[in-house]
């Protein structure tokens, strides 16, 4: 059986924590920023859990996610 190949973009969006977490940058923090409040911009520039409804998803593009610590 061959080895499962890692979704290369996947892994370069998405952060796995030590309890398995899988984490994600908000979007709108590339350009535009001038018209956006700096609350808004210190909210958008941190990272987020992923939703559970993109878990699943997410987790088969990333098949090695327990060792990619």
């Amino acid at each position: 059986m061959p080895k499962m190949k890692t979704h290369r973009a996947a892994a370069k969006r998405y952060k796995v924590t030590a309890t398995g977490k899988i984490m994600k940058r908000h979007a709108g923090i590339g350009h535009l920023l001038q018209h956006k409040s700096e609350s808004r911009k210190r909210k958008i520039f941190k990272m987020v859990t992923l939703s559970d409804s993109h878990l699943k998803l997410v987790s088969h593009e990333l098949p090695y996610k327990k060792y990619s610590r």
